[in-house]
């Protein structure tokens, strides 16, 4: 494995490469996965020295999980850092919220098995479940925590206040929240928190779901079963504006600092001191090189004073939003 740059998450005494692999794209939500090239893509990533892998249960409910097991065959258990998410459950219209005791216990059991392991090194809750009090969650998963189950517990898409209100019973160590240069919301109040609090801050979808990856025109089209092309931010005229920024960050990028407007985007989460990790998942084994060459990718005030320029007429990306989970 070769050498990248680590960083300790948060409060955890976990040491983990500034780049995690996500696997998001690998459940479904994104259309049809080939699975040898998401098998290469995750095998190149732990030989380029990403030993931090993000999963769920709820990314095609154990699909994503066996999936990165199978890629992770034969790499030593204790050199790789698994991070995976519970509290949703499926349901007729695809998923719901569920952080009820008995499915965070049942959920555990299942990444477990699908991951092929026999500890998980940092569980999160998906969503706030507004069901289920915040300290039946966090009772249940402090019990796993005891039994050696799991070693860290953190949140996805919490708030300060859901934060505050969970920590109450179980110290939060992570937060996983959507962060890119089009939509940067967390700036406001989450990341004040996260600093004070000294919580691990690891961001998804810094490439804006692709748009910040570069390869998109105004001719790009989503299959069916691909989230995004029932989303209007991939469509249409908000498209085609966000498209022209991104061409313009694409020749900053390029003429100005000799690198791509993906590793760009990346490194500008990155750059946010609050910001631990920044989550890049992928099903081709080229853009992993992208990924990895972004963590040492130094941006200077000047440059991303730049960069807000050229991204204040933007048009907000959302992406999954906590009304359509």
């Amino acid at each position: 494995m070769l050498g990248m740059k680590q960083i300790r998450l948060g409060r955890s005494d976990l040491q983990v490469s500034r780049i995690a692999f996500g696997t998001w794209q690998l459940g479904g939500d994104w259309g049809a996965t080939d699975e040898k090239a998401a098998i290469n893509a995750i095998r190149r990533a732990a030989d380029g020295g990403i030993n931090f892998f993000d999963t769920a249960q709820g990314y095609g409910f154990g699909a994503s999980e066996r999936l990165l097991a199978t890629a992770l065959e034969g790499v030593p258990r204790e050199r790789v850092i698994i991070a995976t998410k519970g509290a949703l459950r499926p349901a007729a219209h695809g998923v719901e919220r569920d952080a009820s005791p008995a499915w965070i216990r049942r959920g555990v059991e299942e990444s477990l098995d699908a991951l092929r392991t026999d500890y998980i090194d940092l569980y999160q809750v998906h969503w706030p479940d507004p069901k289920v009090p915040f300290e039946a969650t966090a009772g249940a998963l402090a019990d796993l925590v005891t039994t050696g189950t799991i070693r860290h517990v953190g949140v996805s898409n919490f708030d300060a206040a859901q934060m505050e209100a969970f920590g109450a019973t179980l110290p939060v160590e992570t937060l996983q929240p959507p962060y890119h240069l089009f939509r940067r919301d967390i700036e406001e109040s989450i990341l004040p928190y996260t600093r004070l609090h000294d919580i691990g801050v690891l961001v998804y979808g810094p490439l804006a779901h692709g748009l910040l990856s570069g390869g998109m025109t105004e001719a790009t089209r989503f299959a069916p079963d691909d989230w995004r092309s029932k989303s209007d931010v991939f469509h249409g005229e908000r498209f085609r504006r966000n498209l022209r920024i991104v061409s313009a960050l694409e020749r900053f990028a390029e003429f100005e600092l000799g690198t791509t407007v993906s590793r760009l985007a990346v490194a500008w989460t990155l750059a946010n001191p609050a910001v631990h990790v920044s989550i890049v998942g992928t099903r081709n084994p080229k853009h992993v090189d992208d990924a990895i060459a972004a963590a040492d990718l130094v941006l200077e005030h000047e440059v991303m004073r730049r960069v807000d320029a050229i991204v204040s007429d933007e048009v907000p990306v959302g992406g999954p939003t906590p009304e359509s989970v």
